[in-house]
């Protein structure tokens, strides 16, 4: 295998965000649940995208599985490797983003690296430095209020150099329409300054082609899934490689009983939920229940198994921002999390060892605590639901055959668990 692009990501719903928009511009992808085993028996592929669960851990632990698995990438041919972070620069200001971008170009000896979330189709741009969640500054938006990396300034030249080691420099707007040689000329300025990474503005597409053909010069870049688009086309433009028909690891259909979940607090979520309960049976869990180990895994299922057979079902442990801090107030907020995220794994697995072959999971946390559980090691991108979130054929799975949506929490429209579900199939 020799790959033209490596991706590590710091979650897994942002993982499948990737691979789907690397798929939609004609890269051959798979994704990965952390560094593959030897054995795998991957396809041949243009671009391999690792999914860690790095992105709510200790800084340093992240740094080591972010270097694992550029090691590993790298062995197989990546000259660039992106690290892929969520869109929303979803991190506090103990890290992770900073430590492990300075690790990581630090090990491919790269003088300043190209840094952006932003991803126009998908509502974030980024304006003389400043991240915008649709019309509102991100410190405005819904992610202000997020249960474990509350976002309260929207600034990243001020959010990176907080967690960084390294000086933190902005490729502007005005610089990035005058295109790519402005691009390298600013750059250029800024390393020479001892600058070693620089956020660059992106408002439209045409911005992304841009940062992707610049970022391809170098060994690493930062950001969402935008600049993968970027570095996608730039390979596929540049006659790198070949583009590939998307929906060409479709697979013959799974069938079988189908579920959702539900862990996201995001508002998006929680509509979905309340649209989702006029078309299918939808529990919502009690979240003190589960931190008092009150049996909520046993009563789920128990309420689930006699309704699989008519259909899909949705479980939800999701909650209003209120209602989280007041959670959090009570149990402490990682006692919480944890519990949540393995109590919704714990039904994952019951679901899978009850005959359900078709898993829609919402939230990142949530999806990396289940694809954990059920020892999935590895998907093929299928067809789009919504933007940024693809059908994924489990590759190597014990329990077989299987389809999962992973979901981040403010991705999809309203209707997004029956738009899932009629995709599945």
């Amino acid at each position: 295998m020799t790959l033209a692009l490596g991706c590590i990501a710091d979650d897994y719903t942002g993982a499948s965000d990737l691979a789907n928009t690397l798929t939609r511009a004609g890269l051959r992808t798979v994704q990965t649940i952390g560094v593959p085993a030897d054995d795998l028996g991957l396809p041949e592929v243009d671009a391999v995208v690792v999914s860690l669960k790095s992105r709510s851990i200790a800084a340093g632990l992240a740094v080591s599985r972010s270097r694992a698995a550029e090691t590993w990438l790298r062995g197989r041919g990546a000259r660039h490797v992106l690290f892929k972070i969520c869109s929303t620069f979803d991190s506090t200001d103990a890290g992770n983003i900073g430590p492990v971008m300075d690790a990581l170009r630090a090990d491919c000896g790269e003088a300043i690296v190209l840094v952006t979330p932003a991803f126009p189709e998908t509502g974030r741009t980024l304006y003389q430095g400043n991240l915008f969640v649709g019309a509102v500054p991100l410190n405005e938006s819904p992610l202000k209020d997020h249960p474990l990396n509350p976002m309260h300034d929207s600034n990243l030249v001020r959010v990176l150099a907080r967690q960084s080691k390294t000086r933190i420099g902005l490729v502007d707007l005005a610089t990035v329409t005058r295109g790519t040689d402005a691009v390298r000329v600013r750059l250029a300025e800024l390393a020479g300054k001892g600058i070693g990474a620089a956020i660059i503005d992106a408002v439209f597409d045409r911005d992304l082609e841009t940062i992707g053909l610049v970022a391809a010069d170098h060994r690493l870049s930062v950001g969402a899934s935008g600049i993968g688009l970027g570095l996608a086309r730039a390979l596929v433009s540049t006659g790198k490689v070949k583009s590939a028909a998307m929906g060409s690891e479709q697979g013959a259909a799974v069938g079988g009983q189908v579920a959702c979940l539900a862990g996201s607090c995001s508002q998006a979520t929680l509509q979905q939920i309340a649209n989702a309960e006029r078309v299918m049976p939808v529990l919502r869990l009690d979240s003190d229940r589960i931190l008092t180990g009150a049996g909520e895994v046993q009563q789920a299922m128990d309420w689930a198994r006699p309704r699989l057979a008519d259909g899909p079902v949705l479980i939800a442990s999701s909650a209003t921002p209120d209602q989280v801090a007041a959670l959090q107030a009570r149990h402490g907020r990682d006692a919480a999390g944890h519990a949540i995220e393995q109590t919704m794994a714990d039904i994952a697995e019951t679901l899978v060892s009850s005959g359900v072959r078709r898993l829609v999971v919402a939230g990142g946390e949530t999806s990396g605590a289940v694809v954990d559980r059920l020892r999935i090691p590895g998907f093929l991108v299928g067809a789009e639901i919504a933007a940024g979130v693809p059908v994924l054929r489990a590759v190597g799975a014990e329990a077989g055959e299987m389809l999962l949506a992973l979901k981040s929490g403010n991705f999809g429209g309203p209707e997004f668990f029956s738009d899932a579900v009629r995709l599945m199939r």
